[in-house]
C-alpha cells in the first residue's frame, strides 16, 4: 500500500472512531506497528493528529481540507457524480451543495441549459467560464478550508429561491437512513437547501455507509433519490427504499 493511501486511511479511521491504538491501526492497514508509528509521526508534524498513549487521535483543531478529501476514492466519487448528472434535465434550476462529489457533478453540467445556485466555491470556479449556465452564487461567510459559504446570509438567500433539484453530499448515512455531517456549521445551510428544493438527490459513495458525522441533517423521508455505487451497505439501502427513497446504484 502506498504511503499516501495509508495516511488517508489513518485519518479516516481516527476521524470516524476517535483515538485508536497503534496495534489496531497496523492490523486494519495490514502493515507493521513500526510503519504505523512512522506514519503517525509524519501526520503529527503536519498537525493533523495528536499522539496519545499507545496510539493517536485526530486533531480537534484541524478538519480535512477540500483538497485532502478530494484525494480519497476519486474514481468512485466520479462514477456516482456521472450517474447523478444523468438526472438533470434542460431548463432545470439546480441547487448544488458543498463537497467534492458535488464538484465532480458540476463538471458534467458544462454546456447544459440549466441554472445553478450554489454555496460551493469549487463549483462556482468550475462553471463560471460557461456562458450556457445561469450561475447564482449564494452569499455568506467564506470557509476557506472547505471552499464553501455558510452563515445567516446563505440561509437568508435560500429562503428567497426555489430549485427543481438539490444535489447534496454527506459525511455519512446511518443504518436508520439518517443523513449526517461532521461540520455543524454546514448543517443549517443543508437544511435550508432541502426546504428550497422540489426534489432532493443525495450522492453518497459506499464509504458513506455508515461514514461519519455527529450532526443530523435530515431523516430519510426528506430524500427522493440516493445515488451510490456497488458496495454500499445493503441493509441501509433497504431502509431507504422502505422510506420511499429511490436508490440508484452507479
Amino acid at each position: 500500500m502506498l504511503a499516501q493511501r495509508r495516511y488517508e486511511l489513518i485519518m479516516q479511521i481516527l476521524r470516524s472512531e476517535g483515538p485508536v491504538a497503534v496495534g489496531t491501526l497496523a492490523e486494519r492497514l495490514g502493515v507493521s506497528q513500526a510503519t504505523v508509528r512512522r506514519d503517525l509521526d509524519r501526520l503529527e508534524r503536519q498537525e493533523l493528529l495528536t499522539r496519545v498513549r499507545g496510539g493517536a487521535a485526530a486533531s480537534t483543531s484541524v478538519e480535512p481540507s477540500f483538497a485532502e478529501v478530494a484525494t480519497v476514492a476519486p474514481d468512485t466519487r466520479a462514477a456516482v457524480a456521472r450517474r447523478a448528472a444523468e438526472l438533470v434535465r434542460d431548463g432545470d434550476v439546480l441547487l448544488l451543495d458543498i463537497g467534492t462529489t458535488v464538484h465532480q457533478l458540476s463538471k458534467h453540467l458544462r454546456g447544459r441549459s440549466v441554472a445553478v445556485m450554489t454555496a460551493n466555491l469549487a463549483v462556482y470556479e468550475e462553471l463560471v467560464p460557461d456562458p450556457e449556465i445561469e450561475l447564482i452564487l449564494l452569499g455568506g461567510v467564506v470557509r476557506r478550508n472547505y471552499r464553501s459559504l455558510v452563515g445567516y446570509l446563505t440561509e437568508d438567500s435560500l429562503r428567497q429561491v426555489r430549485a427543481s433539484r438539490l444535489f447534496m453530499g454527506t459525511s455519512g448515512v446511518r443504518a436508520d437512513g439518517a443523513v449526517m455531517d461532521t461540520t455543524a456549521i454546514e448543517v443549517p445551510v443543508k437544511r435550508a437547501m432541502i426546504a428550497a428544493a422540489d426534489q432532493v438527490i443525495l450522492m453518497a459513495d459506499d464509504s458513506k455507509f455508515p461514514g461519519a458525522g455527529f450532526a443530523s441533517v435530515c431523516t430519510p423521508d426528506a430524500l427522493n433519490i440516493v445515488v451510490t455505487n456497488e458496495g454500499a451497505d445493503p441493509g441501509t439501502l433497504d431502509v431507504l427504499r422502505e422510506s420511499g427513497v429511490e436508490v440508484i446504484v452507479a
